[in-house]
């Protein structure tokens, strides 16, 4: 009850009572002396928010996420950074929104995500997809159904995290491709959804999330190492938030955008494991939440996107130059 009233508040009074409209929200970290810079590229065919994101043979693929109606959506679609277009893939064998992606061996993996559009419904399903023969199997499915988690590759395995069924989750789940196996790590210590993750120097960083559209908003940054199976804490996100995107490149933890109750982030900041210390970069050109992030040739590219709280779908895709 308490999942299905947060997305009743979420879609209808968000629609209802504010028209879709969102205050823009800035980072209160100190400006980095190297902010980096932005470049727009060419606009996603499919305008698509809470979608999975991965690299995978060097092209950027958007997966699933809510379609035209809020519906959810089996689209997928591959940016080639070389050619400077998008192109069609073979679709989701299942239509899903806020599934988590990642890649391992050149194959792309997706797992969880809610069918439905009003009530929604988790999913614990892994699909594998291989590039090669623009092909999707299933695979073994997750222990623990969720939605709104995030997927971390690192040493040949991934790492699924968090996310929520009726609830936010600490869940850490590990699958292993090679045997098509799942296995259970040492939980998060702070259950939450719509967090970010990305893996830097051996380690698995987890940033931000929330309890709730209307609840508690995260700046909790809890970093794995899987050589120990523990975690530890780094110095929280300058700006807690929920719906943002994370990358790893030129050494540093990159996080993107972000969602408040009612507020929109075009904050960029970066943590620097060594100083423990965020900074501030140079800022989205479109401030967005339920977008994705993936780094090619040390580009960091973020397709599509809600641009209003709540609903607000785009076709937008902007890379980012650390």
């Amino acid at each position: 009850m308490k999942g299905l009233l947060d997305r009743i508040l979420r879609w209808g009074l968000l629609l209802a009572v504010l028209g879709g409209c969102g205050i823009t929200t800035s980072s209160p970290a100190p400006e980095d002396s190297s902010p980096g810079g932005w470049t727009t590229l060419a606009p996603m065919p499919t305008a698509r928010q809470e979608v999975a994101v991965a690299e995978a043979g060097g092209k950027v693929y958007v997966i699933g996420g809510f379609g035209e109606a809020f519906e959810a959506s089996d689209v997928v679609e591959a940016y080639d950074p070389v050619a400077k277009r998008w192109e069609g893939r073979a679709p989701l064998p299942a239509p899903l929104h806020h599934p988590a992606a990642a890649s391992v061996g050149g194959k792309i993996y997706v797992m969880g995500g809610y069918s439905g559009r009003v009530s929604w419904t988790a999913s614990d399903a892994l699909f594998e997809y291989d590039p090669a023969t623009n092909a999707w199997r299933e695979r073994a499915s997750m222990p623990t159904a969720r939605g709104g988690l995030v997927a971390v590759a690192l040493g040949g395995r991934i790492h699924a995290l968090g996310g929520a069924a009726e609830r936010p989750v600490s869940a850490h789940e590990v699958y292993d491709p090679a045997t098509d196996r799942w296995s259970r790590a040492n939980p998060m210590p702070t259950a939450r959804d719509h967090l970010a993750a990305t893996a830097l120097g051996g380690k698995v960083y987890v940033i931000g999330g929330r309890a709730s559209f209307l609840g508690e908003q995260y700046g909790s940054l809890e970093i794995y190492d899987p050589s120990t199976d523990s975690w530890r804490t780094g110095q929280p996100l300058p700006l807690p938030r929920g719906g943002l995107a994370a990358a790893a490149a030129a050494g540093r933890v990159l996080v993107f955008g972000g969602e408040l109750s009612f507020r929109i982030v075009e904050a960029v900041e970066a943590y620097d494991p060594a100083a423990d210390r965020w900074t501030a970069r140079a800022p989205m050109p479109t401030p967005r939440h339920g977008m994705g992030a993936a780094v090619v040739g040390g580009q960091v590219y973020l397709p599509a996107g809600a641009t209003r709280p709540g609903p607000g779908r785009t076709d937008v895709l902007e890379a980012f130059t650390p």
